[in-house]
């Protein structure tokens, strides 16, 4: 069992960047390979980004190559999510999972979810 806990959103200006980050509680936190996605008003939840257990492996969805970056400490059982250049288009409220098995972009292949952080970008 994995509990997870996003914080960092918030309001940001056009091109500004933020970090979000998810704490993770349970021993087998550094076992788990972990994804951001985020969801929309209206819209379906997408997949964002994907670390592997180690840490060695990073995915992205095309919209946000070369502007975020996953990463993750499992000493201290936390995967962050560096967001840089946002975009208007980036509001959402992003999720981090737990993945269990199977396509590291599709929603159910996790099975541990948090409760969402709000990122919304506006001037």
């Amino acid at each position: 069992q994995v509990q997870l806990v996003e914080s960092g959103g918030g309001l940001v200006q056009p091109g500004g960047s933020l970090r979000l980050s998810c704490a993770a509680s349970g021993r087998t936190f550094s076992s788990y390979a972990m994804g951001w996605f985020r969801q929309a008003p209206g819209k379906e939840r997408e997949f964002v980004a994907y670390i592997s257990w180690s840490g060695i492996s990073t995915y992205y969805v095309d919209s946000v190559k070369g502007r975020f970056t996953i990463s993750r400490d499992n000493a201290k059982n936390t995967v962050y999510l560096q967001m840089n250049s946002l975009k208007p288009e980036d509001t959402a409220v992003y999720y981090c999972a737990a993945r269990s098995g199977g396509s590291y972009y599709s929603a159910a292949a996790y099975d541990y979810w948090g409760q969402g952080t709000q990122v919304t970008v506006s001037s």
